[in-house]
């Protein structure tokens, strides 16, 4: 899969009052399941209860239901335990690894795992 996602409007239609977050940006690697480096991810700001639903709305539903992510400690001080998604809860696993600082690890159940850098 290749996506490099472009940003939205902050308004929604109709609504000259409200905001959605813009799409993240994304790039997938195309072809490659599973490997050291599946893709990238640039977050906006440093609020991942903000940041994390519009990444997992962009990624193909045939990958599975985003159940876990793992991040950086160090990037993501503030980060949740869990962050909210469309439909359901995602758990924030933070680790300590210097080699997975500016990193994410995205888990979809039995579907498999990505990382992004």
């Amino acid at each position: 899969m290749d996506a490099i996602t472009q940003p939205a409007e902050g308004t929604a239609p109709g609504d000259g009052h409200s905001y959605r977050m813009p799409l993240p940006r994304l790039r997938l690697t195309p072809d490659v399941s599973h490997g050291p480096l599946d893709g990238a991810w640039w977050p906006r700001c440093d609020a991942l209860e903000l940041e994390l639903p519009a990444l997992v709305g962009s990624l193909d539903p045939s990958l599975g239901t985003v159940t876990r992510v793992t991040v950086g400690a160090a990037a993501w001080p503030d980060a949740p335990q869990e962050v909210m998604a469309p439909g359901h809860v995602i758990e924030v696993v933070l680790t300590d690894s210097a080699a997975e600082a500016h990193a994410i690890t995205v888990d979809c159940g039995t579907v498999g795992r990505w990382e992004l850098w």
